[in-house]
């Protein structure tokens, strides 16, 4: 039995492990990942699949992007480990994970990943048709979802990272000095 649920605080190295295993090296070099790096994922929106023994064999998040002049998710990466390939893992993942997107109210996704997967679930390059990435991307695998009604439409314009920065260890949050009343 495999188990959908949240990411643990304790998964995160098991989720590089995984990601390792299934995109290898060359996943840094991807444009998505220049949109993920030093941000957080969008709260609540970070998923495990895990076998009964606790073992992560599933991973999807999704991350804070403007498309265009629209706020909007980037969904990536999903990996699912070779043995719980074909048991249905990744769809589980991606119905928990677009449940929760419009359950929070977020109005459309992009990807960059294989149209014939992903188009079951809704997506289309016809939604992403007017907006561009940081960097080269396939068009054919560029696709985007609409959570509402008409929240792609006529989009036009750059991806960009939004979400939250992360700190990394030892890194102090930068404030502003007060000024004097």
């Amino acid at each position: 039995m495999i188990l959908i649920g949240d990411e643990a605080p304790a998964d995160p190295g098991a989720r590089e492990a995984l990601l390792d295993r299934a995109f290898g090296p060359a996943r840094f070099a991807k444009t998505c990942e220049r949109l993920r790096e030093g941000r957080l994922p969008a709260r609540g929106l970070s998923f495990a699949a895990k076998q009964a023994d606790g073992r992560l064999v599933g991973t999807l998040r999704f991350w804070h992007v403007a498309l265009g002049d629209r706020a909007g998710l980037m969904l990536g990466p999903l990996a699912v480990a070779e043995e719980a390939r074909g048991l249905g893992v990744g769809s589980a993942l991606m119905k928990a994970g677009l449940e929760r997107a419009r359950d929070l109210d977020h109005q459309a996704v992009m990807l960059v990943g294989d149209a014939p997967y992903y188009e079951r679930f809704g997506f289309s390059a016809v939604h992403t048709e007017g907006l561009t990435m940081p960097g080269w991307v396939d068009r054919a695998r560029f696709l985007g979802l609409e959570l509402a009604a008409d929240a792609l439409d006529g989009a036009r314009g750059l991806v960009r990272a939004t979400g939250a920065i992360a700190l990394t260890f030892g890194e102090a949050p930068r404030l502003q000095p007060r000024r004097a009343a």
